[in-house]
């Protein structure tokens, strides 16, 4: 396998972005990835294009083609990619693989949504679709509110976590948001008695423990050793990307208080990378509800089984702790714009590393995104590393 680095990266503010189509906001990216690596279009060899819901909210499918046509790319490859909340991370992994392999020596990531033009059941529907139909678990009512709100009442009954623990997540990401211009809830701070007195969405999340629907897109570029060298700059090394797949059903999983494909995913990460969980200086992970970052602690090995509420409060993931998490805000407070969101994590590391982030981290070297489709069934972690 090849050495793999990101040349350039781009992210379109995450929000309520009006009447910008999904096919605009995915130009936009691309062509803002390019930009900033320093290549043409007529260089880009790959198209992957992550996106999970335009096919069913807006009637749009062959969205790879349509981008790759209005990037006016060559006639390489240009594949859609969907995985829930995992698409783009996913479209990043397969575009390194393509490039580590030797399929190409230069790929484009794109991931993109819109979803503020449609109702909020609309949007619950459609993301509920992302869980197994014929295991009847949908019938039932379960939307992913409720099925991370199981996961969080588990994992105070065996652990002693407690509402507090889910709300310092709250606050720490929404105070990151401030300083991060592109997050949907940049200039809108809250405090601790607002998020503390929110109402119960899914007992015991509450309306700041969850994300909110957005629209936005994100983009990087991906580039084989010897095209880096001829681009120079800072480059990113790709020290690993791996992908794993879990339970698509509630009933089906080993545990309510752990992802198993997290956890297997990080494993074959810091194998591959050659590095621990205590190498990496800062992560952004896949907080769609605030207990889905207190539960990637744990899987990521950050702190062992039951200490991610603690290792949280402490201070730990704080700009100024041991190991900041989601400086952009994270998906609680920067935006989840689903297909988009595996690729802004990789946008925000990026900057990070390069030291041109909004607020950089005081000690970034070694950086790890963790995106999750579904209830666990996608995941995605890459390892990036300064050069």
């Amino acid at each position: 396998m090849r050495k793999v680095y990101v040349a350039g990266v781009f992210s379109t503010p995450f929000g309520k972005l009006g009447d910008a189509s999904i096919k605009s906001l995915a130009i936009a990216a691309g062509i803002g990835a390019m930009a900033d690596a320093k290549v043409s279009s007529e260089a880009v060899e790959h198209l992957y294009f992550g996106n999970f819901a335009a096919g069913m909210l807006q009637g749009q499918k062959m969205l790879a083609a349509v981008v790759a046509s209005g990037l006016r790319l060559t006639l390489g490859p240009a594949t859609a990619v969907e995985g829930a909340c995992a698409s783009g991370g996913i479209a990043f992994h397969l575009a390194a693989l393509a490039v580590a392999t030797g399929q190409c020596d230069i790929a484009l990531a794109v991931g993109a949504e819109v979803m503020t033009g449609s109702t909020t059941e609309q949007v619950t529907n459609v993301l509920a679709s992302a869980m197994d139909q014929a295991s009847g678990e949908p019938l039932t009512g379960l939307t992913f509110a409720g099925f991370f709100s199981l996961l969080a009442r588990r994992h105070m009954a065996v652990y002693g976590t407690t509402m507090d623990h889910f709300a310092y997540v709250a606050k720490k990401n929404r105070d990151n948001a401030q300083y991060n211009p592109r997050a949907q809830f940049f200039g809108h701070p809250v405090t601790w008695e607002k998020i503390q007195q929110s109402r119960l969405i899914a007992e015991p999340l509450r309306l700041y423990d969850c994300c909110p629907i957005s629209d936005g897109a994100s983009a990087a570029i991906i580039v084989s050793e010897n095209v880096a060298k001829a681009l120079g700059g800072t480059m990113i090394e790709v020290l690993a990307s791996t992908q794993a797949a879990g339970p698509a059903a509630l009933q089906e999983m080993d545990s309510l208080t752990s992802l198993s494909a997290v956890r297997h995913a990080a494993q074959a990460a810091y194998e591959t990378a050659h590095v621990g969980p205590e190498d990496i200086d800062i992560a952004e992970v896949h907080d769609c509800f605030s207990a889905a970052e207190v539960i990637a602690m744990e899987d990521l090995g950050f702190c062992g089984p039951g200490e991610g509420g603690p290792y949280i409060a402490s201070g730990s993931t704080l700009w100024d702790g041991e190991r900041p998490v989601n400086l952009s805000g994270g998906l609680l407070s920067k935006g989840h714009p689903v297909g988009a969101t595996g690729l802004a994590q990789v946008y925000e590391v990026v900057q990070q590393l390069r030291g041109t982030a909004d607020r950089p981290a005081r000690r970034a070297r070694i950086g790890l995104t963790h995106n999750v489709g579904g209830t666990g069934g996608a995941v995605v972690i890459n390892i990036l590393a300064r050069t």
